[in-house]
């Protein structure tokens, strides 16, 4: 993420937690409650909470903690609906792209938590966006999530290893042949990973 500010790509304010010391000042940095905590290593949804609160972010916060997990607390953009936005980027171009909607009151627009994906239309902003963040990143092939927010599209995640299937069923883009056709273009005759060079 803090690569990602450096490039002024739009993110929602972030706070990192390592101790449980100031959780009210972590709090603060993000604006309070409604908000976000996410495990570093949650997939899929898993180990994302919404806390309605700040007194259910402080539990939310030391129960995590308590279990010497790393997490991150995020503004909750509320404007994006429950939805997100997966670009999916191969070299300097997105793709496809899908708009991904959470179940009715789930917050968490996750397909395996039950949300729906369907084909969107990128605005030239989004576009560049999840270029700018899959680069940055230093990827080829990434997966860049984003929110429409008040102030503009925010990225969520930068995925170095995105599933295929979702984007590919709503899409009906052939994601992997894409990928596919870039290796081809892009290797180098005789610089392939599986041989040695004397």
């Amino acid at each position: 993420m803090q690569l990602l500010a450096k490039e002024g790509i739009g993110l929602p304010v972030t706070g990192f937690a390592h101790s449980t010391k100031d959780i009210e000042g972590l709090i603060d940095i993000v604006g309070g409650a409604p908000l976000v905590i996410k495990l570093l290593e949650g997939t899929q949804g898993i180990g994302v909470v919404l806390a309605e609160t700040d007194k259910a972010a402080e539990s939310v916060i030391e129960a995590f903690r308590g279990l010497d997990a790393n997490i991150l607390v995020q503004e909750f953009i509320k404007e994006a609906g429950g939805a997100d936005i997966r670009c999916f980027v191969i070299g300097d171009k997105v793709v496809a792209s899908m708009k991904r909607q959470g179940a009715p009151g789930e917050f968490r627009s996750n397909l395996h938590r039950g949300g729906t994906a369907e084909l969107i239309k990128l605005t030239p902003e989004e576009r560049s966006t999840a270029v700018r963040a899959a680069k940055k990143m230093g990827l080829k092939v990434a997966g860049v999530d984003i929110l429409r927010s008040n102030h503009g599209p925010v990225v969520m995640e930068v995925n170095s290893s995105p599933g295929l299937e979702g984007i590919e069923t709503s899409t009906k883009i052939d994601v992997a042949g894409k990928i596919i056709e870039f290796l081809e273009k892009n290797v180098q005759k005789g610089q392939t990973p599986d041989r040695i060079q004397y």
